[in-house]
């Protein structure tokens, strides 16, 4: 009887801890490769007092957005850090597209997130340090660089995601003005199929990287979206692909942001 009121009690307060909302920090980062500090949300679950560590996940904003985007936007993340209990962390990426430029000496973003900040949030956070406890995802441009750091950087992270993601960079050069990130020379065309999702998901396999990639019908980008589950398809990736009613807009990645910590966690749930 003892025994059973022991673990009553445990899962009482494992069950309080997921019903309080976490509780948010912002850290200021310096980054070597960027010579400046850098901002980032990091919301904690209730029970992160306690002595164990946790999951990370890195939630990328998009372009012209900042850090702060998604907590303001979509404050229940401090009730779903507790509800799956990870870390969430927002990091500032400008319009970097979260690529180190060849030409702009302080963006230096691809740099910054899988060196500089992981390294930061594992040194002065409760953090499980190793890729199956670690993810990344992001919407927009956040959603390009949620896969493209993850196909990229496949010994740090173990799951990605994309919400709304531009999963192919090239037809998009002229409207972001990319030649202030990567020049305007001949080798453009190489630099950025090196970071267009579409072109190196050639390189993925089903254990290399979990994948869950979401887009509204009514989203300009749906059809690359579409042609990089037909080219998982076709190369027998295993991946969550998400299509719904909904635009280019929060109340869209509002929505999937869910679903997306949803699928981290029962991928995190495989490495206990």
């Amino acid at each position: 009887m003892k025994k059973l009121l022991f673990f009553t009690a445990l899962w009482l307060i494992a069950s309080a801890a997921q019903s309080q909302p976490g509780s948010v920090d912002t850290a200021i980062i310096f980054s070597p490769s960027n010579q400046v500090n850098i901002k980032a949300v990091v919301i904690k679950p209730a029970n992160y007092s306690d002595e164990k560590r946790f999951p990370v996940v890195y939630l990328l904003h998009g372009y012209g957005g900042a850090y702060h985007n998604w907590i303001t936007k979509v404050p229940a993340l401090k009730d779903y850090a507790s509800k799956y209990q990870f870390i969430v962390v927002c990091p500032n990426g400008e319009n970097s597209w979260y690529i180190n430029s060849p030409v702009k000496k302080a963006s230096n973003f691809e740099t910054y997130i899988t060196e500089e900040l992981v390294g930061y949030m594992d040194k002065n956070y409760k953090t499980i340090a190793d890729k199956r406890n670690r993810a990344i995802t992001g919407l927009s441009m956040g959603g390009h660089g949620g896969l493209m750091l993850g196909i990229r950087h496949k010994d740090l992270f173990g799951a990605a995601g994309s919400m709304s993601g531009a999963l192919d960079l090239e037809p998009l050069i002229a409207k972001y003005d990319f030649s202030q990130l990567i020049g305007d020379t001949a080798v453009t065309h190489f630099n950025w199929r090196s970071y267009s999702v579409l072109a190196i998901a050639d390189s993925i396999t089903t254990k290399d990287l979990r994948m869950i990639i979401d887009c509204g019908v009514k989203d300009g980008f749906i059809k690359d979206n579409r042609k990089l589950h037909e080219k998982l398809l076709s190369q027998n990736v295993a991946h969550d692909y998400i299509e719904r009613p909904g635009a280019h807009n929060w109340a869209y990645w509002g929505n999937a942001v869910e679903y997306q910590l949803l699928f981290f966690r029962k991928f995190f749930n495989e490495a206990e």
